[in-house]
C-alpha cells in the first residue's frame, strides 16, 4: 500500500465479506485490523480477499491466537481520581503481552485482555505496583474454575510436600499454590474430571486425617475491601471531627462572645495568643496523622509524574497550614506582628474531604448492589443424594452449595432453591426463574427438563443432576457478563478522560496565576483595603483565593459522571432482564431510529407446529414424513423442529429411528439436501426448489398461495426430484407484538420486518403487527446488507433476532438484540441480550439507555458547570464588586459535595420503571 486510496480498497474489499463487524487499514505501517464474526468468515478468506484487489496479505499469528488471550480482573486499592486511572491503565497497555486494558474508578477494578505466552497474571499485578498503587486479583483466565481452601491442623514442609503431589496426581487438577501465613491452598481444576470435595477428600487421606480442608471464608476480596475502606473513612472522619470541631468554634464562633474572646486573645509568648496556639496543636493531628493518605497519595502521584487529587489536597491544606504555622512562630518571636492563621481552613478542609469519600465510597458501594443480590440468590447449602451401586437413593446429606460437583443429583424440596443448573431426573413442579430470566409466570419443570441455579422451586419435590457448576453455571456467567459491562466505557467517556488528562496541572497553574495576580493587586493598591478584613494582608488573602481555586477544581466529579450512570444502569437492566454489554452498547441503543425484527422466534413465538399436510403423490403419510423428517432432524431450524416433532407422532414407539441420511446439505433460511434409502430428497422453500432444478406444479403453487393468506409457511418436500407434498407450518405471534410496535411508533423509532420466509406469510404478519416495510425471502448475509444500507442511509440501526441465521445482521447492526431462548451464536454475537423473550424488552433496552444518557448528560452539565462557576468564584471575581469571597474549607466542601451529587443522581437510576405496554 501507498496511499489512502489503497488503505480505502482494502477496507472496501474485506467490509463486503459476509460477517465483517469492523475494518481498519493503517497504510503507515501497513496493517489492517479486522473485527469478525468467526461463524461466516474465516482469516483465509479474509487474506484472499485483500489478495483479490491486488495486496499481499500476512497474517500476524501471535495477534490471532484466541485461545491465548485471556482475561483478567484486578481490584486496584489507593485510586482517588481519573489521573489515578489513566495511570495504571497506561502502564497496564504498556506491558508486552496486554491486548487491551480498561480500568473503572467507579468499580476500583482493572480488566486486562492479555497473552499468557508472553506475560502472566502475578506480572500484570507487578506492573500496577509499580505504578505505586495495590493490585489484588479478582480472576484471571487460567482459573476459569477455581476453589480457595482453608487448612486446619499443623502444616509442615514435608505435608505440604505430600498434599501438593498428592493433588497434583489428581486428573483434572491444573495448578495448586499455597499461602502458609494465611494457611490457604489456591486449586485450579477441570469440573468435567474432579470438584471440591474431591480435592478436600483426597487432602484429608494424603494427612492421614491430621488436616482438613473446607471453603475459604473470605471468597470474595473485593467486598471485603470495599466494607473496610468504608469503616476506615467513617473512622478517618470522626477523628477528624474531634480535633476540627474545637478548632472551628475557637476561629468562627467564640470570637464573637466577649469573655471568651478576650480568654483567647490572651498572650502566652511575645504576641502569640492561647487560641493560636490551641488551634496549632489540634489542627497538627489531622493533617500528618489522620490525612497522611494524602500525603501517601501525593507522593506516588508525584513519583509516576501524573498529579491527581491528593497532589491538589496536600498542596492546599500544607499551604495553609505551614503558612499558619510560619505565622505563628513569627508572633511567637515578635513584641508587634499580629499573627493570621488559617489552621481551621486545613483541618476543616481534610474532614470535608473526608466526608466526601466517605459519602462517595457509600453511593458508589449501591451502584453494584445488583451483582451482588445476582451473587445471593445462590443458595448456601444443597442437599446431596447418595446412591448405591444399583442406582437406588440410599440417604442424603447437606454440604455447602460451592462444594457440588458435576453429575451430582441434588434434591430442591418446595420453597428451596436450585442450587446448580441441571436437569431434572425425576418428580415434577413448578419452577419460579423470576430473579434470573424476570419471567414472573412459574415454569412447569418434570422430567428432562433444565433448571437453573438460583430459581426457587415452588411446590414438588425434584431431583435435579447437577450439569454446569461454579464459573460454568448461568447465574455466574450473568454476573460475569454484567460486571464486564460495568467495566466497558462508554464512548462519551473519552470527553471526560481528555478533560482530566490536562485538568489537575491546570488547576495548579490557575491557583498560582491567581495568588501571584491577588498578591501583585493588593501591592499596587488596585483595590480598596477596607475590602480585605482587618486581620489580614494582601498575601494572606491572595493565599486563601489561591487554595479555593485548587481545591474547588478537582476533577472527580467529571471522572465519575459516566461510569457511575453505566453501572447503575447495567445492574437495573440485568434485574429487568436485560443484559447490557457495556457502556458501547447503552451509548448507541440511545440513539436508535430504526428497529429491524426477526420473524421466526422474535415476532412470532419461536415454535411452529404443523398443522396441515397437502399430498400430491399417492405414498403413505407416515413413509412421506419418515423421508422428511431423515432430511431434517439434523437441522437445526425451528421449523426443521417442528417437521420431526411431527413425524414422531405418526409413530407409535417413543424413541423412533429415522431412515439414514447421507450427503446433507443445508443451505441456511431456505433446505436442506439429503441422500435417503437410494432416493434424493429435498425439503424448503420454493426458491430452493427452483434453484435445485426442480419444477413447481401448479397445484402446489396454489396451495402455497392459499397457506400463505393464511400467514402459514408452506414447505416443499421433493423426492427424486419431484414435488410430492407440502407441508403446512403456523408460528403464533408474540402476544403483544402489536402494542410493542406501536409504541416504539410513539417513541419516533421505526419498525422493519426481515425473514427468510416468503412474501405472503411476511405479509399476512406484517399486517396483523403493523410493521409497514418488510423484506421476505432474505437469507442471512441479505440481513446484513439492509442493516448496512439502513447505516449508510444516516439511520442507527438496531437488529432484533434469535437464531443463528441473524447472528451476521447482529454483529453488522449499531446495537444487536438477541432474544434469550435464541441460539448461542446469536446471545454472542449481540450487544444486548433479552433473557425472558418478549417484545416489551426491546423497549425497555432503548428507554432504560435514553433515560441513562439523560442521567449522564445531566452529571456532566453539573460537574462542568460546578467547575465554570465555582472556579471564578473561589478565584475572586464577586470580591472586587461585593467584597465576597469563598474560603478554602467552602470550597473543599463544595468539591465533596458535587462527586457525590454525581453518584447519587446516577443512583436515581435504581428506581427505573420500565414502560407499561397497553394490553401486557
Amino acid at each position: 500500500m501507498t496511499c489512502a486510496a489503497c488503505a480505502g480498497s482494502v477496507e472496501k474489499a474485506v467490509k463486503r465479506l459476509p460477517g465483517i463487524h469492523d475494518a481498519a487499514v493503517d497504510v503507515l505501517w501497513g496493517r489492517a485490523q479486522v473485527v469478525f464474526c468467526p461463524a461466516f468468515v474465516s482469516e483465509n478468506k479474509i487474506t484472499e480477499a485483500i489478495e483479490d484487489v491486488g495486496f499481499e496479505a500476512k497474517l500476524i499469528d501471535e495477534e490471532v491466537k484466541e485461545k491465548n488471550i485471556l482475561l483478567c480482573r484486578l481490584h486496584i486499592k489507593g485510586m482517588a481520581c481519573k489521573y489515578c486511572t489513566s495511570t495504571v491503565e497506561f502502564a497496564l497497555q504498556a506491558s508486552p503481552g496486554v491486548q487491551r486494558a480498561s480500568v473503572a474508578l467507579a468499580t476500583e477494578e482493572a480488566e486486562i485482555h492479555y497473552d499468557r505466552r508472553i506475560i502472566s497474571a502475578s506480572q500484570l499485578i507487578q506492573a500496577v505496583e509499580q505504578t505505586g498503587f495495590e493490585a489484588i486479583l479478582v480472576t484471571t483466565g487460567e482459573d476459569q474454575s477455581r476453589i480457595d481452601l482453608k487448612m486446619d491442623g499443623v502444616l509442615d514442609e514435608r505435608l505440604i510436600m505430600i498434599l501438593k503431589s498428592s493433588v497434583e496426581a489428581l486428573p483434572g487438577v491444573e495448578n495448586i499454590k499455597f499461602n502458609s501465613e494465611l494457611h490457604k491452598v489456591t486449586i485450579s481444576y477441570k469440573p468435567d474430571q474432579t470438584g471440591p470435595r474431591d480435592l478436600i477428600e483426597v487432602i484429608k487421606s494424603a494427612t492421614f486425617g491430621n488436616v482438613n480442608a473446607s471453603i475459604y471464608p473470605e471468597a470474595d476480596g473485593r467486598y471485603q475491601h470495599r466494607y473496610g475502606e468504608i469503616k476506615q473513612y467513617r473512622q478517618s472522619f470522626m477523628w477528624s471531627l474531634i480535633f476540627t470541631i474545637p478548632v472551628f468554634l475557637t476561629s468562627m464562633v467564640f470570637m464573637y462572645i466577649p469573655w471568651l474572646k478576650d480568654g483567647l486573645e490572651k498572650k502566652v509568648i511575645n504576641m502569640m495568643s492561647i487560641g493560636e496556639l490551641f488551634r496549632w496543636i489540634l489542627s497538627t493531628p489531622v493533617q500528618f496523622v489522620i490525612g497522611r493518605k494524602f500525603y501517601a497519595g501525593a507522593y506516588k502521584a508525584m513519583c509516576r509524574g501524573s498529579p491527581n487529587m491528593d497532589v491538589l489536597i496536600a498542596l492546599g491544606t500544607n499551604t495553609a497550614y505551614f503558612y499558619s504555622v510560619y505565622s505563628v512562630l513569627r508572633a511567637a518571636t515578635s513584641e508587634n506582628y499580629m499573627s493570621t492563621d488559617f489552621f481551621e481552613t486545613s483541618s476543616m478542609l481534610i474532614s470535608f474531604i473526608l466526608l466526601g469519600k466517605y459519602l462517595e465510597i457509600l453511593a458508589k458501594g449501591k451502584t453494584s448492589e445488583a451483582i451482588a443480590k445476582l451473587m445471593d440468590l445462590a443458595p448456601e447449602t444443597a442437599t446431596l443424594l447418595m446412591y448405591d451401586h444399583e442406582g437406588n437413593v440410599v440417604g442424603e446429606k447437606e454440604i455447602d452449595s460451592r462444594l457440588i460437583q458435576k453429575n451430582d443429583v441434588i434434591k430442591v424440596v418446595p420453597g428451596g432453591k436450585v442450587a446448580s443448573d441441571g436437569f431434572v431426573i425425576w418428580g415434577q413442579s413448578h419452577v419460579n426463574e423470576s430473579m434470573i430470566t424476570g419471567e414472573s409466570r412459574p415454569v412447569a419443570k418434570r422430567k428432562g427438563d433444565t433448571v437453573i441455579g438460583g430459581t426457587v422451586n415452588e411446590n414438588g419435590v425434584l431431583h435435579v443432576r447437577a450439569t454446569f457448576v461454579g464459573s460454568e453455571g448461568a447465574l455466574a456467567q450473568i454476573v460475569r457478563l454484567v460486571e464486564s459491562a460495568q467495566m466497558a466505557k462508554a464512548p462519551v467517556q473519552k470527553f471526560a478522560d481528555h478533560i482530566s488528562r490536562v485538568f489537575v496541572p491546570l488547576v495548579i497553574l490557575l491557583s498560582m496565576l491567581t495568588w501571584l495576580a491577588w498578591f501583585v493587586a493588593g501591592r499596587l493598591h488596585s483595590y480598596p483595603h477596607s475590602w480585605i478584613p482587618q486581620s489580614m494582608d494582601s498575601f494572606q488573602l491572595a493565599l486563601q483565593f489561591g487554595i479555593s481555586v485548587m481545591v474547588i477544581a478537582c476533577p472527580c466529579a467529571l471522572g465519575l459522571a459516566t461510569p457511575t450512570a453505566v453501572m447503575v444502569a447495567t445492574g437495573v437492566g440485568a434485574s429487568h432482564g436485560v443484559l447490557i454489554k457495556g457502556g458501547q452498547a447503552l451509548e448507541s441503543a440511545q440513539k436508535v431510529d430504526c428497529i429491524v425484527f426477526d420473524k421466526t422466534g422474535t415476532l412470532t413465538i419461536g415454535k411452529p407446529v404443523v398443522v396441515d399436510t397437502k399430498l400430491l403423490k399417492n405414498m403413505v403419510l407416515r413413509e412421506f414424513y419418515d423421508y422428511a423428517a431423515a432430511a431434517e432432524v439434523n437441522s437445526e431450524h425451528p421449523l426443521a423442529k417442528a417437521i420431526v416433532e411431527h413425524a414422531k407422532k405418526l409413530h407409535p414407539e417413543e424413541n423412533h429411528i429415522w431412515p439414514e441420511a447421507r450427503e446433507f446439505i443445508s443451505v441456511t433460511g431456505q433446505g436442506v439436501k439429503v441422500e435417503v434409502s437410494d432416493k434424493s430428497v429435498i425439503v424448503g422453500n420454493k426458491s430452493f426448489m427452483l434453484s435445485s432444478g426442480i419444477d413447481i406444479p401448479l397445484e402446489a403453487s396454489g396451495i402455497l398461495m392459499e397457506e400463505e393468506e393464511k400467514a402459514r409457511t408452506g414447505i416443499i418436500v421433493a423426492i427424486d426430484q419431484e414435488v410430492v407434498g407440502i407441508i403446512s407450518v403456523s408460528d403464533p405471534i408474540k402476544p403483544n407484538a402489536h402494542e410493542v410496535i406501536s409504541y416504539l411508533k410513539s417513541m419516533n423509532v421505526e419498525s422493519i420486518m426481515v425473514t427468510g420466509d416468503n412474501w405472503g406469510t411476511a405479509n399476512a404478519i406484517s399486517k396483523e403487527v403493523g410493521i409497514e416495510k418488510i423484506i421476505a425471502e432474505a437469507k442471512p448475509e441479505q440481513k446484513a446488507e439492509r442493516v448496512k444500507e439502513l447505516q449508510l442511509s444516516g439511520r442507527t440501526v438496531a437488529m432484533v433476532g434469535d437464531g443463528i441465521n441473524d447472528s451476521l445482521a447482529l454483529v453488522s447492526a449499531d446495537v444487536g438484540l438477541a432474544i434469550g431462548a435464541g441460539t448461542d451464536v446469536a446471545i454472542e454475537a449481540a450487544d444486548i441480550v433479552l433473557m425472558k423473550s418478549n417484545l416489551e424488552d426491546v423497549i425497555t433496552a432503548i428507554d432504560l439507555s435514553r433515560k441513562t444518557f439523560f442521567r449522564i448528560r445531566m452529571n456532566y452539565v453539573w460537574a462542568l458547570g460546578y467547575n465554570v462557576i465555582g472556579v471564578p468564584i473561589a478565584a475572586g471575581v464577586l470580591f472586587p464588586s461585593t467584597g465576597f469571597r469563598l474560603p478554602p474549607w467552602v470550597a473543599g466542601a463544595a468539591m465533596a459535595a458535587s462527586s457525590v451529587s454525581v453518584v447519587c443522581w446516577s443512583l436515581l437510576l435504581r428506581y427505573y420503571k420500565a414502560p407499561k405496554i397497553v394490553g401486557s
